[in-house]
């Protein structure tokens, strides 16, 4: 269930709604101008086992997270939580678990390491936790050899508002490519420190995306000052639990999460865990993830 927070803020599953299915793939939009974005998207998409349909880029910078399902046990329905008269927050619990695989093969991810990503004819190793740049018109595909499910988050900017092209001709390649190509992973990335916070900015203009940054960022337990961006962001959470903040308004959070805050909405995102709080983000236009602006 999605919940509408303070502002246009949006707080919802990964897997709301009938998803569009093509082949070994299925894509849910839970982010886009058609609820109520004005330039980006997050979309969820799930490639069963084997060669997935060839998807094509639109005029626009994609970037995709490919997801350690090992994380993603549950996704939650959430509803929003206003400020009771006394000024006391008041908590609903969870209504329901949705569980991240229902109609596909077992919902954890086994070993990716044969798993490959073809862009525009260039086959690449993908791993967990990288960061995938895809150009505008460029048209890319996955070979996932099974037996678990691949879970990718997808983001377009400027989203183009319109169902995935797929393209005619497969792209499977016979030998990986020996260039690095538009692949970063978490790891290979240096932690910038921020306060008692860290993140790790994975796409951005180094790559070639010159209309929105990629980063992964960690949130130790507590409540950061309320504040806001001058751009549009998308959040994925990929582990820990918490609440999701927009002015007097509140839903809760954890792994699978997809939340949608307009430029300008005053915000902050509490951990209530006794551990690391990580999520993943993009936002539009492109800059650092360090610039905020606290109310």
């Amino acid at each position: 269930m999605t919940v509408i927070l303070e502002g246009g803020c949006r707080v919802s599953t990964s897997q709301e709604g009938e998803p569009i299915s093509n082949g070994t793939l299925r894509i849910w939009n839970p982010i886009g101008r058609a609820t109520g974005a004005q330039a980006i998207s997050l979309r969820v998409m799930e490639f069963a086992s084997g060669l997935s349909p060839a998807i094509k880029n639109d005029e626009c910078d994609q970037i995709l997270y490919i997801i350690d399902r090992s994380s993603l046990s549950s996704d939650r329905d959430r509803e929003a939580v206003p400020k009771g008269k006394q000024g006391h927050e008041r908590s609903a619990p969870p209504l329901k678990q949705i569980h991240f695989n229902q109609s596909h093969s077992e919902g954890v991810q086994g070993d990716c390491r044969e798993t490959h990503i073809s862009i525009n004819g260039r086959a690449y190793h993908i791993e967990r936790n990288t960061g995938i740049y895809i150009r505008p018109n460029e048209t890319f595909a996955i070979n996932n050899p099974g037996p678990h499910p691949l879970v990718v988050v997808s983001s377009q900017c400027p989203d183009p508002n319109r169902p995935p092209e797929f393209a005619s001709t497969t792209l499977a390649s016979s030998s990986l490519s020996d260039t690095p190509g538009p692949l970063i992973r978490l790891a290979d990335r240096p932690a910038q420190s921020t306060a008692n916070r860290w993140y790790r900015v994975l796409v951005d203009d180094d790559v070639g995306s010159t209309q929105a940054t990629q980063f992964v960022g960690s949130i130790p337990p507590g409540r950061a000052l309320d504040h806001f961006h001058n751009y549009e962001e998308v959040l994925f959470i990929l582990k820990g639990e918490g609440r999701m903040w927009a002015g007097e308004t509140n839903a809760p959070i954890a792994p699978g999460s997809c939340i949608y805050l307009p430029k300008g909405q005053v915000h902050c995102v509490e951990n209530t865990g006794a551990g690391e709080l990580r999520l993943l983000g993009v936002f539009y236009p492109a800059g650092s993830p360090s610039v905020r602006y606290d109310v």
